[in-house]
């Protein structure tokens, strides 16, 4: 139950990181960290490792685009 619920994190967190790839939208990776993390955490404490590695995956996007912009661009 837990990865279900860290995979549909991550669905979240993906869904509003595609916007955020977007030149001057880039702020918007700072609210997605946060709801990767708990998606990190919810597939951590589950059985299996998909949504847990999923969320990770997200999160580096994330991050990756934040180093793009300098941060916040």
């Amino acid at each position: 139950m837990l990865n279900v619920l860290s995979i549909l994190t991550g669905i979240v967190a993906l869904v509003l990181a595609i916007p955020s790839a977007i030149p001057f939208l880039g702020w918007g990776n700072w609210i997605v960290l946060p709801i990767a993390v708990v998606g990190i955490g919810l597939g951590a404490l589950s059985r299996s490792n998909g949504g847990r590695n999923f969320c990770l995956i997200v999160f580096g996007i994330a991050v990756v685009r934040l180093m793009l912009g300098g941060g916040i661009i």
